[in-house]
């Protein structure tokens, strides 16, 4: 749960929250061209102390024992940081049948350690090693840079770790732009995507191997648990953000006695079902769009006038007419609903970027489709050249395929996509049918979404934002109502996530716990 659960050729919206590049949002400035990465100024920290890392020791089975005392040995990294690979087992049900690696960066405490801070930006298919290299006073306050060795990691099938691989940057380009030339939602249009999909898992499976039926979120939350031990904590202290919340929660029910202090901003509901998880996102992004058009009309220079609600209806004219008539970029890619829906969620993560949105759609009004082609690269990591940035367009398929069940009923296919469309009417049209994503991946799962206690756990923090397009609020009230030990702390805002923004309402009360580990005797209520 980063950024939503992004369109893929035209096909359905897939559950969870993605949070895109590592919860650096890009817009697109006045020009509409380039793409503004939010990125910190990392201090210098030249990594000395120590060389090499000390496993806990504690005991294991004899067939992970090999795995949990190995010593990780750090090379200097970015600007003062260290990196290193650490080996963990391909599949956890069977550990002798293979390793894969898990790329792991640190960067160590500046003052009085209390002990390391594994964080997750999001996806799944985030990279949380680039998070760290690339954006540290991003991802965490100074407080905490101050106290915890600050660590990132790319969970596995995820960008420098062992990874998904699936197809090259030109079929990407056609996976992700293509335009299906059949009515939505019509047997043909369904036939279509479908096969899209399946062609794209046999893809991921040609390139991936053995790897692609091991990568679901529980077997990355058992990764954890063998970082924190060879890391030398004997507790885990983790930061998670968005679908890294239901990474951290799934660690917690595996290991509750190993739950040092664990804060889950932007929570996933863990029982909730694709379409639930769609149903919701796609009211979230509803809401989103009310509170922009709101502002807009306040603002001198809106491409809108009238009332919201006068403004939401013309988006959604603007949708069905890119969807019946796409429009043509000037580098030859269509910008159709799906790629322009892309291009309008975007933004939506944060109100700073607001103004940008109406600046691409007002231009999308007018004919040209860069700007929106533009915002949806961003989404996507497609670079200007056509390439692409990483693998989590791929890491995101695969996980979400493990970590749900998905039916191949068509007829329950469009019931679901009509409640969908019915409770957002203008978003809601284009976010249904995520089952054909994965109805025809190469592993199926028989994984039935179900509440998480973490029973005996220690307090486990979750934050949760009233205005959240991607995890909607409801999401983090259930998740706390869940957990044994689950406290809540609510911000009243916009935006995806709260940590680490401008509140110090909530950012005192995480780094508060985090640092102190005491937690507010009642939601904050930020």
């Amino acid at each position: 749960m980063s950024a939503p659960s992004t369109v893929r050729r035209s096909q359905g919206r897939e559950p969870m929250g993605r949070m895109p590049r590592g919860r650096r949002l890009a817009a697109v400035g006045a020009a509409l061209a380039a793409v503004l990465v939010l990125s910190g100024c990392v201090p210098s920290f030249l990594e000395q102390k120590p060389p090499v890392s000390t496993p806990t020791g504690e005991e294991v089975s004899p067939e992970l024992e090999p795995f949990y005392t190995q010593v990780l040995e750090w090379e200097p990294c970015g600007d003062g940081m260290g990196c290193t690979t650490a080996k963990a087992p391909l599949d956890w049900n069977d550990p002798s049948a293979g390793e894969i690696d898990l790329a792991v960066v640190r960067h160590v405490a500046s003052g009085d350690k209390i002990g390391s801070l594994l964080v997750n930006p999001g996806g799944p298919g985030g990279s949380g090693y680039d998070f760290v290299l690339d954006s540290l006073d991003y991802a965490v306050g100074e407080p905490l840079q101050e106290r915890f060795d600050v660590v990132g990691f790319d969970p596995r099938g995820v960008g420098r770790s062992s990874a998904v691989a699936c197809y090259d940057a030109a079929e990407m380009d056609d996976y992700l732009y293509g335009i299906v030339p059949a009515e939505r939602g019509s047997d043909e249009w369904i036939e279509a995507v479908g096969s899209s999909a399946a062609d794209f898992g046999a893809a991921c499976a040609d390139n991936t191997g053995e790897l692609l039926p091991n990568v679901d979120t529980e077997s990355a939350a058992r990764d954890m648990d063998l970082l924190r031990a060879i890391l030398g904590d004997e507790q885990l202290n983790y930061l998670g953000f968005s679908y890294g919340t239901f990474l951290g929660a799934s660690y917690a029910e595996l290991y509750p006695d190993k739950v040092g202090r664990l804060v889950l901003d932007g929570a996933i509901d863990p029982s909730a079902s694709d379409f639930e998880v769609s149903k919701a996102q796609s009211v979230g992004f509803e809401r989103a769009l009310d509170a922009y058009l709101e502002d807009c009309l306040a603002t001198e220079g809106c491409p809108f006038d009238g009332t919201v609600d006068e403004s939401r209806d013309e988006i959604g004219r603007l949708l069905a007419s890119v969807d019946q008539s796409p429009l043509r970029g000037s580098d030859g890619r269509m910008v159709g609903a799906d790629t322009l829906l892309t291009a309008i969620i975007y933004p939506l993560y944060s109100a700073d970027s607001w103004p940008y949105l109406s600046d691409m759609l007002e231009a999308t009004m007018f004919g040209d489709a860069d700007p929106a082609l533009a915002f949806a690269d961003g989404y996507n990591g497609r670079n200007p050249d056509g390439t692409y940035l990483d693998n989590s367009t791929e890491a995101f398929r695969a996980i979400n395929c493990l970590d749900y069940t998905y039916q191949s009923d068509v007829a329950v296919m469009r019931e679901k996509a009509e409640a969908i469309a019915e409770a957002a009417p203008t978003i809601g049209p284009y976010m249904g049918y995520g089952d054909l994503s994965c109805v025809n991946w190469p592993y199926q799962s028989d994984r039935e979404r179900a509440e998480i206690h973490a029973e005996g756990a220690a307090p486990i923090m979750v934050v949760g934002t009233t205005g959240d397009p991607a995890t909607p609020y409801e999401w983090a009230v259930a998740l706390a109502d869940q957990l044994e030990s689950g406290v809540l702390v609510s911000y009243e805002g916009e935006g995806h996530t709260a940590y680490n923004k401008s509140n110090s309402c909530v950012n005192g009360a995480v780094e508060g716990y985090l640092i102190e580990g005491t937690v507010p005797a009642s939601d904050p209520e930020c």
